[in-house]
């Protein structure tokens, strides 16, 4: 009876942490996948301008480095700079994924680079090549859902 109670009682501690592990664990491609359907979304976003559609794919304690800009912290600040993008400029881009790595069980970073064109919002000016290269720092939130947690790019277009 004693030995019956014990395994029972063992058996309650134990399963809710065997089930909790096994409902956050991925293996390597579903992380690849669930971060790359991240990347085309965030390309889908960027491209029609949507801040929202932007905005749902950043974490709560968010770090937006653009190139020859301080960062953008948290994610209003984070919001502010990408209201400041969208009446500036009209993107057209596509992204190449060149890495992704998961880091531990709920972080995972990506290495891209994105192509397109950029056309200036004033004056009427025509667009202009757009190039970069990005490092994204994703975090799985308690939602399960891959957010961007850190993220900043530099301009790989060469000066004529």
């Amino acid at each position: 009876m004693r030995a019956s109670l014990l395994a029972l009682t063992f058996g309650v501690l134990v399963l809710p942490i065997t089930v909790m592990a096994a409902q956050s664990t991925s293996t390597k491609e579903e992380v690849k996948e669930a971060v790359t359907a991240q990347l085309n979304q965030y390309q889908a976003a960027l491209n029609a301008s949507d801040l929202d559609k932007v905005m749902e794919l950043y974490a709560e304690d968010s770090v937006f480095m653009a190139q020859n800009s301080m960062p953008a912290v948290g994610r209003e600040a984070v919001r502010n700079a990408y209201q400041q993008v969208f009446a500036a400029i009209k993107l057209k881009i596509h992204f190449t994924i060149d890495e992704i790595r998961p880091l531990s069980r709920d972080w995972a970073f990506a290495r891209t680079r994105s192509n397109g064109t950029v056309t200036p919002l004033v004056n009427a000016q025509p667009g202009s090549a757009e190039g970069n290269q990005e490092v994204f720092l994703l975090h799985r939130e308690p939602d399960g859902k891959w957010r961007f947690a850190r993220y900043i790019f530099s301009s790989t277009n060469t000066l004529k």
